[in-house]
């Protein structure tokens, strides 16, 4: 019987050898954010897959964000380790229900979650993440009459934030939409001194309660200056391992889901990705994402246009 492999070692071989990028979501396990080229949120992630020289993109996180990679790079060799890593709100958006959702509401810019199908991205004006969903909204005319699909609860946010003419498609997170806020009050309650940060995908009530509201990427920067020491994490957990890299000292509570069975609300999607299944993906240089030029092409315009108007326009292929 062969030894098994180590896979670290061998994934760094082969990242080298092959060219390749690991580009791993904060939602990943620690030991995959700490092997990854780069981590970051959706629209990090997209800036990095859009600008980079590998050969090959092997994308630690969901299918929408392969995807992603994929229409932003075509040229590459775009990886996913196990593609049944979907995601919850991409499929709560089909492409035949939101074409006729658009066809009933005519008249409408249409700004769609990074968090979306390929062809859901490719029927869309504009793509926006929740780092940028505020400021790609407050980018538009005044007057101007939006469709934002396909979260319901950071539709309602930067609909609340914005006060704009929005019509939001129903569609939810498991993870954000399952959180207690019963257990955040108890959480709260046990320690007085921690502070309750959120992401805007969670439901109202939890909102509601929270010190600080933000995406990802900025619930970790907002405890990385926070005078603070004391924190209940209401995102998927996975986050915490960044948090604790750059403050350790500090204390990360997981908000809790409403079912009292499992201790975090961890997403299970993310969580099929390991290391060896990476180890195994780039040894193989398969699943690999493809797309057909019609999709790539009609959903390059949404996602260069966020880009552009984040700041980080996309050069011409």
């Amino acid at each position: 019987m062969k030894n098994k492999p180590d896979y670290i070692s061998e994934i760094k071989r082969m990242k080298e050898e092959k060219n390749a990028i690991i580009l791993a979501h904060y939602y990943q396990t620690g030991d995959i954010q700490d092997i990854a080229d780069f981590v970051g949120d959706s629209l990090a992630l997209s800036q990095k897959a859009a600008s980079n020289d590998a050969d090959i993109i092997l994308f630690a996180g969901v299918l929408f964000m392969a995807e992603t990679a994929k229409i932003l790079a075509p040229e590459k060799k775009v990886l996913l380790p196990d593609l049944n890593a979907g995601c919850s709100l991409a499929d709560s958006c089909k492409e035949k229900d939101f074409k006729k959702f658009i066809k009933d509401n005519p008249g409408r810019t249409i700004i769609s979650y990074v968090n979306t199908t390929a062809e859901i991205k490719a029927l869309s004006d504009i793509v926006c993440t929740s780092s940028n969903a505020v400021s790609i909204v407050n980018s538009l005319p005044p007057d101007e009459k939006i469709i934002f699909a396909p979260d319901r609860n950071l539709g309602n946010y930067v609909l609340n934030l914005t006060g704009r003419d929005m019509i939001i498609w129903n569609g939810t997170c498991h993870v954000h939409e399952e959180f207690s806020l019963e257990a955040i009050l108890k959480l709260k309650d046990q320690n007085r001194e921690s502070k309750i940060i959120v992401h805007p995908e969670c439901e109202l009530p939890v909102r509601m309660v929270a010190d600080y509201i933000g995406s990802t990427a900025a619930l970790l920067e907002f405890t990385k200056k926070d005078s603070g020491n004391c924190y209940i994490v209401a995102t998927e957990p996975g986050i915490i391992h960044q948090m604790k890299k750059e403050n350790p000292d500090k204390i990360y509570i997981p908000a809790p889901p409403r079912d009292s069975t499992c201790g975090c609300s961890e997403c299970n999607f993310m969580k099929l990705i390991t290391i060896e299944k990476i180890y195994n993906c780039l040894k193989s240089e398969k699943p690999e994402i493809k797309l057909s030029k019609k999709i790539i092409i009609a959903a390059q315009k949404p996602i260069r246009r966020m880009l552009d108007i984040s700041g980080k326009k996309v050069t011409e292929k």
